[in-house]
């Protein structure tokens, strides 16, 4: 598979074309922001530990009967995947009580939501990915019914089975982002499944180990990434 020209250039991944149209190849960079971009900072190792990461949970996805766009792992910090017409909606569920909820809301941070909520965003940094509806999705053509419905379905299946699996290596998964597109009419997981993405906590200390260490200046931000996946049986190559 041949790499070829730069598709686009995001916060912390970049995307190229390859000598097979349905292809790309996708490099993670070291490069972390928070807050819309406005804190920036290059981690040592990031790259490598995201992309190591996520390869090793779409797996697990797969054979959860999950489809996702993943193909294989080219190098420690570059992949192959399915080049997917991309729906421009993050579908998110929360588990527990965290982040931007607990703004919106007045809600106290830890509380556990039964049933976890289901919430839709606008994949627009302009705009700070504002929290939209699925009648705004309808209305606006961003997505088919059916293809939003097809996507809560897989949100909820991609929680049924990571959230056994972080609780089993000790871990809550409080919440998640995920983005989905179409591979030949399919709606397909895209993007990445990392702690960038998610709120990991140690289920007995509750301490945080995803990317709100960066956020909130807590430290060893890749450690803790590191400690995840070492906790749910991942080795790491540089």
């Amino acid at each position: 598979m041949e790499k070829r020209d730069e598709l686009y250039a995001g916060k912390a991944k970049s995307v190229f074309t390859t000598d097979d149209p349905e292809r790309l190849v996708i490099v993670f960079r070291n490069d972390t922001s928070a807050f819309d971009g406005k804190k920036k900072e290059a981690l040592d190792r990031k790259g490598a530990v995201n992309n190591q990461f996520n390869a090793a949970i779409m797996e697990m996805l797969h054979e959860a009967g999950i489809p996702t766009h993943f193909e294989k792992l080219l190098s420690a910090n570059e992949s192959l995947v399915k080049k997917l017409d991309m729906i421009p909606v993050e579908c998110v569920v929360r588990n527990i009580a965290a982040g931007s909820i607990v703004r919106r809301l007045g809600v106290e941070e830890g509380k556990e939501l039964n049933p976890p909520t289901f919430e839709l965003f606008l994949k627009d940094d302009a705009l700070g990915d504002p929290m939209i509806n699925e009648y705004h999705v309808r209305s606006f053509g961003w997505a088919e019914p059916e293809h939003i419905e097809k996507m809560k379905e897989l949100t909820f299946k991609v929680n049924d089975v990571l959230k056994k699996r972080f609780l089993n290596a000790n871990m809550l998964l409080v919440d998640y982002k995920l983005e989905f597109g179409l591979f030949h009419g399919e709606v397909v997981l895209g993007d990445e499944f990392s702690p960038d993405g998610c709120r990991l906590w140690d289920k007995d200390t509750r301490e945080k180990m995803d990317k709100d260490r960066f956020r909130q200046d807590l430290g060893n931000v890749i450690e803790a990434y590191e400690e995840v996946g070492r906790r749910l049986g991942m080795t790491f190559q540089q």
